[in-house]
Formats: C-alpha cells, sequence, structure tokens
C-alpha cells in the first residue's frame, strides 16, 4: 500500500510541475494557449496573474517531493499538501473549469486514501 501511496503522490507533484511550467513559461505560448483555452490577448493580459499561480502549485509539488523524502515518517506532510491540493482543486472545478476536478482534486483524494490505508 506504501508503494501505492507514493507512487500517486509522485504523480500528483509531478502534475503539479508541469502546471507550474504551463502557468509561469508558457502561458502565452501555443502549449499553453490550448492547455487553458485563451486567446493570445487573454493571455497576454493574465501572465502575471498565471505566473504567480504557478509559484503556488510549484509549492505544492515542493511539499508533496518533501513528504516523499522523508519516507514513512513524511505521511502527515503528505496528507497536508494532499489536502491543499484537494481544496484547490474542487474551487477550481467549482469556479474555474468542471475538468479541474477530475485532473486535480481526484488524484488528490485517491492519494489521500492510499496514504491513510498505508498509515494502518
Amino acid at each position: 500500500m506504501q508503494l501505492a501511496s507514493n507512487l500517486v503522490v509522485l504523480l500528483v507533484a509531478v502534475l503539479h510541475v508541469y502546471i507550474l511550467v504551463l502557468e509561469m513559461f508558457l502561458w502565452d505560448k501555443p502549449t499553453g494557449l490550448r492547455a487553458f483555452g485563451q486567446t493570445l490577448e487573454q493571455a497576454r493580459a493574465s501572465k502575471t496573474l498565471a505566473a504567480n499561480q504557478g509559484l503556488y502549485n510549484g509549492f505544492l509539488a515542493a511539499g508533496l517531493a518533501w513528504g516523499l523524502t522523508l519516507g514513512a515518517a513524511g505521511s502527515h506532510v503528505k496528507l497536508f499538501f494532499l489536502g491543499c491540493v484537494l481544496v484547490a482543486g474542487v474551487y477550481g472545478g467549482l469556479t474555474a473549469n468542471r475538468k479541474i476536478l477530475f485532473i486535480q482534486a481526484l488524484p488528490a483524494l485517491i492519494g489521500l486514501g492510499l496514504t491513510f490505508a498505508a498509515r494502518l
């Protein structure tokens, strides 16, 4: 169970590094425009906000990576950061785009369940 938990936590961390790259560096590039369904004008107008969001996603990834480096002792850290990802994903899914529920919140929820189960 610990291996499955760590793999999902790693997947969520890598996903958030990818989101960081999209929001901080590719926001107004073709990849970023496609990912977020924006025009170049919209992207240019919101580039600073997107970079800020990307930085926060990087902190989530860093926290999950930190939890992984602590091994079994890092379960509390992983649970905290997975909870943060879940809340952000639910909020984003309800306010921005429903697909965020599946891309961000669902993997976090699975990670939370596996991490709790691994502690038993």
